[in-house]
């Protein structure tokens, strides 16, 4: 079963998307704060991340870049779930290593579509990168052989 953790500072936020990843057979848990989330995804880390970005003490861009920074969480899929909605707060998301962005107001059924897809898409990607890995190990090896 795909885990997501959802970390929103909003319990009516983190209570809808909870509702609807559940009704999609996704196992939801839920961080009301970055050093929660930090604590539980470092001890059992997700599938998936959705986070917040304006969030009190610990901001989303705190928690992304130290997922990034963490060697264990590098790697994990990261949506982006915010009211920030303007060009240069997108820009920003990507460029720190966002795999999606989702702008407040959002459309909550089609929340599970999108995790899908940036799983699909993160796994692909990973997949890729592998046989890139195992390619360049195999030409290192006939090249010493």
């Amino acid at each position: 079963m795909t885990r997501v953790l959802v970390v929103d500072d909003d319990p009516m936020v983190t209570r809808l998307v909870r509702i609807n990843l559940e009704l999609e057979d996704f196992q939801v848990e839920e961080a009301w704060d970055g050093n929660t989330a930090l604590r539980m995804m470092r001890e059992n880390p997700p599938s998936v991340l959705v986070l917040d970005i304006m969030m009190p003490r610990m901001d989303g861009w705190e928690i992304l870049r130290q997922v990034r920074e963490d060697p264990r969480l590098k790697d994990l899929p990261v949506v982006l779930l915010t009211a920030k909605v303007q060009d240069e707060d997108m820009a920003r998301g990507w460029r720190m290593g966002a795999d999606g962005y989702i702008t407040k107001p959002f459309n909550p059924v089609g929340l599970a579509d999108i995790l899908r897809e940036v799983l699909s898409r993160t796994l692909e990607e990973r997949r890729r990168l592998r046989e890139e890995e195992l390619d360049r190990l195999r030409d290192l090896m006939e090249e010493e052989g």
